[in-house]
């Protein structure tokens, strides 16, 4: 679905992106993770567009992502920024439908669509007609995902879409949006920083580091053949308060 070749995007004397290959197959869940600043927020907007590089190339099924034709390729993705984005001035209602209004889409067929994806993502039906501000952090990026889906996109991208929630919702949430990319069963390309994110979701690892792919494959790929020293230390250092405290010498012990 996705090729990216020889990728390059500096900012300033910054290498956000510095030669990266991937191949994104269809129907497959690809996490990129990496600790801040690797460049995996800014090689998923390359991939959606939204980012132009000064070197190499993405393709979405063969067709080159380029100023000219990311507009029209982009109603083919669904694109969940992070924190949500919705639109302060609009209730929850509006904001999931900005793109069916966008395509000119009629009042019957969106609302049927919506009626759909309320039942998807199991938001609840009597909150629609709140505003960003009246709803919980879990609820205002269900209707971020419901947004991203509402045109029935070929391929789902998540920019960190739980990293501003509290640990009870976030936990509630993963296991919600896993059922959902079960169900759709798309192709999705989801970034975060948390390794046992990335384990729940995807079922292929790409770790970045300084704009570059460190090593990708599954979890026990990665931590059995790690590729280099960063990336055992990017695993040890995700280990739960309980694995660290297990790893800790006994009190009194030599």
């Amino acid at each position: 679905m996705f090729e990216v070749r020889a990728l390059r995007k500096r900012y300033g004397a910054h290498a956000a992106i510095d030669g990266v290959d991937l191949t994104i197959r269809e129907g497959e869940t690809v996490v990129l993770l990496g600790p801040s600043g690797c460049g995996k927020s800014t090689l998923l907007k390359a991939l959606i567009g939204l980012v132009t590089p000064d070197a190499g190339e993405v393709r979405f099924r063969g067709e080159r992502v380029e100023p000219k034709t990311a507009p029209a390729l982009r109603r083919r993705m669904g694109y969940v920024v992070q924190g949500g984005g919705l639109f302060p001035h609009l209730a929850a209602r509006a904001n999931a439908t900005i793109p069916a209004r966008h395509a000119r889409w009629l009042a019957d067929r969106t609302a049927t669509r919506l009626e759909a994806l309320v039942q998807l993502t199991r938001f609840p039906p009597d909150g629609l007609d709140r505003y960003p501000s009246q709803l919980s952090g879990g609820q205002a990026q269900r209707v971020s995902l419901m947004r991203a889906l509402m045109l029935d996109p070929d391929v789902l991208l998540l920019d960190e879409p739980l990293g501003a929630l509290d640990p009870i919702t976030r936990f509630e949430l993963q296991a919600d949006l896993r059922d959902v990319f079960a169900r759709l069963r798309k192709t999705v390309v989801l970034v975060t920083h948390d390794l046992g994110e990335a384990v729940f979701f995807g079922e292929r690892l790409v770790l970045m580091r300084d704009g570059r792919i460190v090593q990708q494959g599954s979890y026990a790929e990665l931590a059995s053949r790690p590729a280099d020293a960063f990336v055992t230390r990017f695993i040890l250092a995700q280990r739960s308060p309980l694995q660290q405290l297990e790893a800790m010498p006994m009190s009194g012990s030599k």
